[in-house]
């Protein structure tokens, strides 16, 4: 993984013996098997919406729930959502933790990520990003403009847009400062007066008996084994959702006061999750 927080070296994985690698011999087919089944569906859906509905996906969102869904149960992670859930067009941020992050949010109900461009070149991850119409940027403050274009079309179409706004993945043990230079995108007409933007909290709670920062996903980590070491595991832990209300964009004085005040939201969250 390629990131630009470094929390110091990973806890060594527990050890897997004959138990972790038979779990994970049922495990890991099974998840790929949703998967692919999920993106067949996901893509010949997309073939009928893509000239019928265009930038509108009245259908295929929903195969990413559903297969995000099964993939968790298949892992055995456990989801524990509170919080109003937001009405209306909008976008969504959160705190970054772990490459579950996608399947635990995606679970919740219909989004599109907003990543940085080179995770569409990641084995597998970029695969189903691109699948699953994630919008990837370059942070290059020569495109912000073609970005707030990308975005406002997006959202208008009813696109509920997730941004990570950390701008990295961490351990799980904290909320880094939130950057601002995406909210920019949020105060552009025709945006700023009809967009509302709900922060969600996630906190994961390691499985009893391992290091607290056991779904942490950081620094030079690769996805391998992390995910070998997630399906080993036999009792899984739990993740903390929490959401908080929707804030109005056209409410705050700039994007730095709505990146505070969406940042103090999930950092209250995170410590309470």
């Amino acid at each position: 993984m390629s990131a630009t927080w470094d929390g110091g070296a990973p806890p060594p994985p527990p050890p897997r013996g004959v138990g972790g690698a038979l779990r994970i011999a049922l495990r890991a087919p099974a998840m790929l098997l949703v998967l692919t089944l999920g993106m067949i569906v996901l893509m010949a859906l997309r073939l009928l919406e893509r000239p019928l509905c265009g930038l509108h996906r009245p259908l295929s969102p929903h195969v990413t729930v559903a297969v995000c869904r099964v993939v968790l149960r298949i892992i055995g992670l456990r989801v524990a959502l509170s919080g109003p859930r937001m009405v209306g067009p909008g976008a969504i941020v959160a705190n970054h933790t772990s490459w579950l992050d996608i399947f635990v949010l995606n679970s919740l109900g219909p989004v599109y990520f907003v990543s940085k461009a080179e995770v569409a070149g990641w084995p597998g991850i970029g695969w189903l990003a691109r699948a699953t119409g994630t919008v990837f940027i370059n942070r290059d403050r020569r495109e912000a403009q073609a970005q707030t274009r990308v975005f406002q079309d997006r959202l208008i179409a009813g696109h509920r847009l997730l941004f990570f706004p950390e701008g990295t993945s961490t351990d799980g043990m904290q909320v880094l400062p939130f950057k601002t230079t995406l909210f920019a995108a949020f105060l552009a007409a025709p945006l700023r007066d009809r967009l509302q933007v709900q922060a969600m909290s996630l906190r994961y709670h390691a499985p009893e008996g391992r290091d607290a920062r056991f779904y942490g996903w950081w620094g030079d980590m690769d996805f391998g084994p992390s995910l070998l070491m997630v399906l080993a595991q036999a009792r899984q832990g739990r993740v903390s959702v929490v959401r908080h209300p929707a804030l109005r964009v056209a409410e705050m004085a700039d994007r730095k006061s709505l990146a505070q005040g969406l940042e103090q939201q999930v950092r209250d969250g995170h410590r309470s999750g």
